[in-house]
């Protein structure tokens, strides 16, 4: 959660509970620059059954530099938090670039709900233009409709073995297409999903962009996308590897 010194804040630490309390501290280690950990025990206060350790600190201008400059350049940054002799190391990765070639009505809902996430979306209604650098948060849903640009468009995609390639339309066109590339020595490889989306029910646009959407998140996050009733562990992750470094504010990898 980041907190600025006239009150505004991004990020949440809750569903809500804390953050006030979290941002009035927070101000005060801005004016003071001293560090400080907050706990609160929410089963007392909250009925959340739980307990929550917030570590709050002053970040220094560099670390916003380092943090943008490694995004931009589309790259892990590791942020390291120093408590005493104990080290908190975060992983903040670029966020998830979509792109979706082909254009229709259908295109707008799964716009829309990337950039609701959050996401980096980009439409190419040519895929004669279409131009990918490839790294592990670039995903592709090729939906022109049409087996001619569709093709162009997999003979480029393909060998980029992108984490996620996703074909919309009837399994008869994924076979004759996919026919069709491996004649032309094309492999298709385990980032290829064709009818692309998650068994969900959708009929319409907007339940099928939910669809394609959730399976993207899902492979870029590499989880089950199983149902979280029936997880046995915890639903999110509490513990963080330390690493030895030099500067608190992270090393890009």
């Amino acid at each position: 959660m980041l907190v600025c010194q006239d009150g505004t804040t991004a990020g949440s630490l809750s569903a809500g509970c804390i953050e006030q309390e979290v941002a009035a501290r927070a101000r005060e280690v801005l004016r003071t620059g001293d560090s400080t950990l907050m706990t609160f025990d929410t089963r007392k206060r909250f009925g959340c059954a739980g307990k929550i350790d917030i570590f709050i600190e002053r970040a220094e201008n560099r670390f916003f530099y380092d943090l943008a400059r490694d995004l931009d350049a589309r790259r892990v940054h590791v942020a390291v938090t120093r408590l005493g002799k104990n080290e908190f190391a975060q992983t903040i990765a670029p966020p998830i670039r979509l792109f979706i070639i082909g254009d229709g009505l259908d295109s707008h809902p799964v716009d829309s709900l990337g950039h609701l996430l959050g996401w980096e979306v980009f439409e190419v209604s040519d895929p004669n233009l279409l131009s990918i650098e490839r790294d592990d948060w670039t995903a592709a849903i090729v939906k022109s409709h049409n087996y001619g640009r569709d093709f162009v468009a997999l003979q480029k995609l393909l060998p980029l073995d992108l984490p996620y390639v996703g074909l919309v339309g009837p399994r008869k066109r994924r076979d004759q297409l996919m026919n069709a590339l491996l004649d032309l020595g094309v492999t298709i490889n385990a980032g290829f999903f064709a009818p692309a989306g998650l068994d969900l029910g959708g009929e319409t646009p907007e339940e099928i962009a939910l669809s394609i959407v959730s399976e993207i998140q899902r492979v870029l996050a590499k989880t089950t996308g199983e149902s979280l009733r029936e997880r046995k562990l915890p639903i999110h992750q509490s513990e963080y590897p330390a690493r030895s470094t030099n500067s608190w504010h992270g090393l890009p990898r």
